[in-house]
């Protein structure tokens, strides 16, 4: 039985598969399971079996790939921040002419 924390996880789409879960998928797919059959093998959601084959067949790895893109130079919390202490040193009054 699951508890109730793995649960909530699981429907909130926060967990993330091990990589012997994610082998095991692979390992059924060339055994010729269905994608239906994996999921409901390893009670895992059909989305989430087929991406992860589609993934290996495209990539030849189901390790999870570094994010495309540079980094941003400030964060939210960093510009927020700014923003914040920016609206503290000269305050503005701002009028809509109508």
């Amino acid at each position: 039985m699951q508890t109730a924390s793995t649960n909530i996880c699981e429907r909130m789409g926060r967990s993330q598969l091990s990589d012997s879960k994610r082998r095991t998928e692979i390992d059924c797919h060339l055994c010729n399971k269905s994608i239906h059959e994996v999921s409901l093998l390893l009670n895992i959601p059909r989305s989430t079996v087929s991406g992860i084959i589609t993934k290996w067949k495209q990539l030849g790895t189901t390790a999870t790939q570094p994010p495309s893109g540079r980094p941003r130079k400030m964060t939210e919390r960093g510009s927020a921040h700014a923003e914040a202490h920016s609206a503290q040193k000269s305050p503005t009054v701002c009028r809509v002419n109508s």
